[in-house]
């Protein structure tokens, strides 16, 4: 758990901007970058928006809100008030928080990344098909169990629309089904088909302590558990410790989302099988240069079809090392271990 507060502390520290803090600078143009919550997939985000703001002289501003949807609409009120040049927001609950949006677009130049709010007056959304990455997320499953089995889905809410694209994504690739994004099951009760069944999908609501809990009972409660799919970035970390501390490893496969350090080590060291990584750093650089532009009345930026694809990849064993370096230099960070001895192999 210290490991996720630590994430949370870096998050407000990597610049003055994080966590709420940084305001608008009058001297230049400045577009604000709000996240859905504190965590380390939004670390990688801000140090996009942080080069694409040094690199076209803007004043470029992270807010990540700490309490959910009430602090998120705090966050966007008060960039309204400093009078930014444009917000890039990764919606809550897109429906619910529908006034609260359109009054953003209505006085400013505003884009949803990460999690879209299509009913609302965005201009573009930016970010990857969540319905597919989903899909991509129920290969991995087929991999790691192919004999089939029970699976259990783990998210922190099911309010976000990327959570519930991802979530119906799965379920419908492990049922083999045609694909339908506009489909959505209900949880609360197992999904079956011939070869796998989703036993129901845990909330967290961006609760470590929480996320672990599930995890934990969800092991006691269903013995015949074969795969654990964590939908957010904390979650595969979380689920890997629950699995280690019940001496469960060879028996329940873990299939992750996004770049988190605990998910990337668990897939090198054979614990988790794999993981599908969106380009958070990519969405926090494209959303500044998408709102600069706009700043600058240059509309050119906006796709016919409002929608600026960044594709997701699956990361296993194979290529876990390779992206892991690639991730920790846009991060300024040292390559991983086990990048050097990977790096002569290549040459031999």
């Amino acid at each position: 758990m210290k490991h996720f507060l630590l994430i949370a502390g870096l998050a407000c520290l990597l610049s003055m901007s994080g966590c709420n803090g940084g305001d608008a600078d009058s001297e230049k143009t400045s577009v604000a970058f709000v996240t859905n919550g504190i965590a380390s997939f939004w670390v990688v985000a801000e140090a996009g928006v942080k080069d694409a703001g040094e690199k076209l002289d803007v004043n470029a501003i992270v807010k990540m809100p700490a309490e959910g949807v009430v602090d998120q609409k705090r966050i966007l009120e008060d960039l309204l008030t400093q009078g930014v040049d444009g917000i890039a927001v990764s919606p809550i609950d897109p429906e619910g928080q529908q006034d609260i949006l359109n009054e953003v677009g209505e006085n400013t130049h505003y884009i949803t990344h990460d999690s879209d709010a299509p009913n609302s007056n965005r201009v573009c959304y930016i970010g990857m098909d969540n319905y597919d990455a989903g899909r991509m997320a129920g290969e991995l499953i087929k991999e790691a169990i192919p004999d089939g089995g029970e699976v259990m889905i783990f998210v922190g809410r099911l309010e976000q629309l990327n959570a519930k694209l991802r979530r119906q994504g799965v379920i419908d690739e492990l049922l083999d089904r045609e694909p339908d994004s506009s489909r959505y099951d209900e949880p609360g009760s197992p999904i079956e088909g011939e070869k796998y069944t989703i036993l129901d999908t845990r909330t967290d609501g961006f609760d470590f302590a929480k996320a672990k809990a599930q995890a934990q009972d969800a092991i006691n409660k269903y013995p015949n558990m074969k795969c654990m799919v964590g939908l957010f970035a904390y979650n595969p970390p979380l689920m890997l410790e629950a699995v280690k501390e019940a001496d469960k490893t060879d028996v329940i496969k873990i299939v992750a989302f996004d770049e988190e350090d605990g998910s990337l080590q668990g897939i090198k060291d054979g614990y988790i099988h794999g993981t599908v990584v969106q380009n958070p750093y990519q969405y926090g650089y494209k959303s500044v240069e998408v709102l600069t532009a706009l700043a600058k009345g240059d509309t050119s930026v906006i796709p016919e079809d409002k929608f600026i694809n960044i594709p997701a990849r699956q990361i296993r064993k194979d290529n876990v090392i390779e992206f892991w370096t690639e991730l920790n230099s846009l991060l300024g960070k040292e390559p991983p271990a086990g990048a050097a001895k990977a790096s002569e192999k290549v040459e031999e």
